[in-house]
């Protein structure tokens, strides 16, 4: 892993919480594998901050727009299967045109082929697209074979199309109807339309950033990738993704990289995978963000961070997925078949699934609305809550609960309403598998609805255990 994966530290307990586990008779006959509640000074270790997360990251290159200037660019006119242009850097070759040295390039016109640059590795070139149709029926529209840094941008007013072929040979080497082999920015205040018919939307070897522009993209499997990052810091997104994730980041080489990083824009994901993929960390701090996913709506395989932004996911199996998982601050509206928010991923099968493994759920703000098909919050290993309204929807089943932990769940504060009651923490019960929600008498841990003595249980409850809930004396039936 890119980083230590720190062991969870206990947070303290106060604020409003729903909570039912089932306590042991006693201490001697209570699980091994038992979540607790516990409280104590808040140890909140801060590492999962995106400040953190980012600075243990690989810096991601930019072309700002104050880096080159429109009053040096010269034409390149696309007409049909050919192009014209007085540039010694840009060479035509039926309905192929190629960029070979470093400048800015205003782009216009309609092309049946594809326009390629192919220029030294120091070279910084930069195409302003304005009003341009270009659709490749044998491959990517625009190719980047070389070059140090690519911009795009999008000039003010314009309405520009790109498409590719319908289908890529396995193992071609691009395979995207804007495919780059080196830094890619895109820019400006017009709009680009991008139809990935055969594989991907706009991808890059190295970073995609995206600073401003209305982008539609469509693409066969992911719409985005920016294999070293992606960034997003601006622009309108709709992003439709067949068979793929609608933003995804895959280096898996270097631990530094394969990131994404979302700080402002306005993104509507659909995608047949996850709505936001990244090999290490998804770090969002500002922005809207909009996801029906089949899969994950935000994942990072190593850690989520979240500093702000509004993010909403409609449709998903697991709204938000890491190994460790942040919240600092933000508007989170998350509907999931599965769980809502879930910290899992260092269990590799060896371990039994209650054991406390290591992974970490810490909220400390934001506002958050779960809708979970099973678990509210879960986490492997631990969860901790210090601050955050957070309100949950989910089932309460024994094994499906609100709030669920395989390690130490500790609160030093905010509140937690589940299945529409609040309660504090002085009602909760200790006992595996985490807090469950309100719940009637009978549906408490103890009785296993035989009437027979009953046993840790697996239920949530609220408010004072009848007899039987301590697994003593005989239990009401289960509701």
């Amino acid at each position: 892993m890119k980083r230590q994966i720190l062991a969870a530290a206990a947070i303290a307990l106060s604020g409003a919480l729903l909570v039912g586990c089932a306590a042991a008779a006693d201490e001697a006959e209570a699980p091994t594998a038992a979540a607790s509640v516990s409280a104590g000074a808040d140890v909140f270790s801060g590492d999962l901050s995106a400040e953190e997360v980012l600075a243990a990251n690989a810096d991601y290159t930019t072309v700002n727009d104050d880096e080159w200037s429109a009053a040096d660019a010269v034409d390149i006119e696309l007409s049909g299967s050919s192009a014209s242009s007085s540039a010694a850097g840009v060479g035509v070759d039926e309905s192929t045109v190629t960029i070979t040295e470093a400048g800015v390039y205003r782009v216009s016109g309609a092309l049946d082929g594809r326009l390629v640059v192919a220029a030294p590795d120091d070279a910084l070139v930069v195409l302003i697209l304005d009003g341009v149709d270009i659709d490749n029926t044998a491959g990517p529209a625009i190719e980047v074979q070389s070059a140090d840094d690519v911009a795009i941008n999008l000039a003010d007013g314009s309405e520009n199309t790109v498409s590719d072929a319908a289908s890529y040979a396995d193992d071609a080497t691009a395979n995207a109807a804007i495919d780059a082999r080196a830094d890619l920015t895109i820019s400006g205040s017009g709009s680009l339309s991008v139809h990935g018919n055969g594989n991907d939307g706009i991808s890059s070897t190295d970073d995609l950033v995206i600073l401003s522009g209305d982008l539609t993209v469509t693409a066969a499997d992911d719409a985005l990738r920016g294999k070293d990052a992606l960034v997003v810091e601006g622009g309108a997104l709709a992003l439709a993704a067949g068979s793929g994730d609608g933003l995804k980041s895959d280096q898996e080489e270097d631990e530094t990289r394969g990131y994404i990083l979302v700080t402002g824009g306005d993104i509507d994901i659909t995608a047949g995978d996850d709505g936001v993929q990244a090999q290490t960390d998804t770090v969002i701090t500002g922005g809207t963000l909009t996801a029906a996913v089949v899969d994950d709506g935000v994942k990072g395989e190593v850690i989520v961070s979240v500093g702000g932004g509004d993010i909403t996911v409609t449709e998903s199996t697991e709204a938000m997925e890491a190994v460790n998982i942040g919240i600092f601050a933000g508007v989170l509206d998350l509907t999931a078949s599965d769980d809502g928010i879930n910290a899992s991923g260092l269990n590799t099968g060896g371990a039994d699934r209650e054991t406390d493994t290591g992974e970490r759920l810490e909220i400390s703000g934001g506002t958050i609305t779960i809708v979970a098909g099973a678990d509210g919050l879960d986490s492997n290993g631990t969860i901790g809550i210090s601050g955050g309204d957070i309100v949950i929807t989910s089932a309460d089943n024994g094994g499906d609960i609100p709030v669920d932990a395989n390690g130490e769940i500790t609160v030093t504060g905010g509140t937690v309403t589940a299945n529409g009651a609040e309660w504090d923490p002085a009602t909760a019960q200790q006992g595996p598998g985490g807090m469950g929600g309100a719940g009637a008498p009978g549906g408490m841990p103890g009785g296993d609805g035989s009437g027979a003595p009953g046993g840790p249980g697996a239920g949530g409850f609220g408010g004072t255990p009848p007899e039987g809930a301590d697994g003593m004396a005989p239990g009401a039936p289960a509701q």
